[in-house]
């Protein structure tokens, strides 16, 4: 597909945010059914036609369908947007410092009483061994140094720190109790095994209370701003350590993403 040429690199990366919004065109509500595909407008009205309770409230009406789809597609707008950034950094990772997908990627796992172990991952992964750029080196090692100072982590750790890890969100809807537990967890192993925990987040969205849980498990946060250092930044960190300025790509493409977010929105509103 073609690119303005002053922005020809942004095309993959821009692809992959193009990709990720579009699967939300073919979005349809599964309205208590339980089906992964979901249900069309006419399924709906001949299911909730067919069920006189509802029907004797009018809820079988094309509104209530639209509703659903409406309340449910902007739920999937939310996560595929995220989806894209946790890809679009991904690929950040690679194309900055050099590594390969195995590189950028961090799985571990965790012993089950039965069966075999769970395997978990996060989104990202710098291992400061396998950048062999030096500039890149030598600003990842600063970096992480600063970092370890931010979270308060005693000297003997900074000094076995291999690298750090990411999980990546677009920003932080809900309080979900059950997934802060998780991520709780995921910082927890990823200190055992020798690597710093970093929450990136695109936008400024998180509740502060959530965000104050994070910081005491010693969770590097990052905020979506562009202004500030880069332990505290994540557009200052993709900028000084990673080398991209992904604010810039953002900037530049803004166009071109709000049309696309727009179609998808139209489509789930009609």
């Amino acid at each position: 597909m073609p690119y303005d040429v002053d922005v020809e690199a942004d095309g993959p990366y821009l692809d992959v945010i193009r990709s990720a919004l579009r699967v939300c065109l073919n979005y349809k509500p599964a309205c208590g059914q339980g089906r992964s595909a979901g249900v069309t407008l006419e399924e709906f009205q001949r299911l909730y036609s067919d069920d006189e309770f509802y029907a004797w409230f009018g809820l079988d009406s094309p509104l209530v369908y639209a509703a659903h789809k409406a309340a449910g597609g902007l739920t999937s707008v939310y996560r595929q947007i995220g989806i894209a950034c946790q890809t679009l950094f991904c690929k950040v990772l690679q194309d900055g410092l050099g590594l390969t997908a195995p590189d950028a990627t961090w799985f571990y796992s965790v012993p089950r009483t039965k069966g075999k172990p769970r395997k978990l991952s996060l989104d990202g992964r710098i291992p400061l061994a396998r950048v062999l750029v030096p500039e890149r080196r030598r600003a990842v090692e600063a970096w992480l140094t600063d970092a370890a100072a931010r979270v308060n982590l005693r000297r003997k750790k900074v000094r076995s720190l291999e690298g750090c890890v990411f999980e990546v969100r677009q920003g932080y809807k809900s309080n979900d109790a059950k997934r802060q537990n998780a991520d709780i967890a995921n910082a927890a192993s990823a200190y055992a095994h020798d690597y710093l925990p970093v929450m990136l987040l695109l936008s400024t969205q998180i509740p502060a209370n959530l965000a104050e849980r994070y910081v005491r498990a010693r969770w590097l946060l990052l905020r979506g701003v562009n202004s500030g250092s880069p332990v505290e930044s994540t557009y200052a960190f993709c900028r000084d350590v990673l080398g991209y300025d992904l604010a810039g790509f953002f900037q530049r493409n803004s166009g071109v993403i709000k049309a696309e977010t727009l179609t998808v929105l139209k489509g789930l509103l009609q």
